[in-house]
């Protein structure tokens, strides 16, 4: 149940998934702020959409404007230095012998979510929205709700603090989020997914296919690409 007094701090990458995070938090809370990392990944072209991506939201309207608040950038460099994975590193997208992809990257959601509280902690904010999800992922148990749940209780225990983790996309899939965005902006806020976000591993922009930008051809891409056929009714 949202309250007036909720405050919301949203995981802003800058993709898709963020940023229909984004807008739900803008439709649920009185004040939102965001916040997103460097973390030495190698599609570091979504941390250069982000600023353009956050003005266009802002001007969606008069009401998204208002409640839109402070925006942070914050280095997470360390994580690329403990990890080897296809999301930080320029090798080839495999399966591991775990049965996890190699753009896992161990902690990193886990570690997005402390930071994040404590600076909601400083921020005085009580909500945490992150666009984690177990129905189209790759199998990240960092992305799982029983993963968040128990997030929530640590992070609540150690910081003797209240915080929420809201995650709206948890148990829905890629064309149920096409959906959702459509619902919360209308197909302004479909088509700015569309041109102005960036989902795919590579880093590639290139050709502006129907979904989106990206290779076409990683793991994120074909996820997005299926899910606004099935979304548009062309699947």
């Amino acid at each position: 149940m949202n309250t007036c007094n909720d405050r919301a701090l949203v995981l802003f990458s800058g993709g898709q998934d963020s940023t229909t995070c984004l807008a739900w938090a803008l439709a649920h809370y009185q004040h939102v702020e965001t916040i997103g990392f460097d973390y030495g990944q190698r599609h570091a072209i979504e941390l250069t959409m982000r600023p353009s991506l956050l003005a266009k939201m802002r001007g969606f309207s008069d009401d998204w404007h208002a409640k839109l608040g402070e925006d942070h950038m914050l280095d997470l460099g360390l994580i690329s230095q403990l990890s080897h994975t296809a999301m930080t590193e320029e090798i080839e997208i495999t399966m591991q012998e775990n049965g996890l992809p190699n753009t896992f990257v161990p902690g990193r959601n886990l570690m997005f979510m402390l930071v994040a509280a404590t600076l909601a902690y400083r921020r005085g904010l009580n909500v945490l929205v992150g666009g984690m999800c177990e129905t189209d992922f790759s199998g990240y148990p960092d992305c799982r709700d029983d993963s968040m749940k128990a997030l929530q209780v640590a992070l609540n225990l150690g910081m003797a603090t209240r915080l929420k983790l809201e995650t709206p996309l948890m148990w829905i899939n890629k064309a149920q989020t096409w959906k959702l965005a459509e619902q919360l902006g209308g197909s302004n806020l479909v088509d700015l997914i569309r041109s102005d976000t960036h989902t795919c591993y590579l880093g590639e922009r290139g050709t502006l296919h129907p979904w989106g930008h990206g290779c076409g051809t990683c793991p994120a891409c074909a996820l997005r690409a299926r899910g606004y056929q099935e979304y548009a009714g062309t699947l």
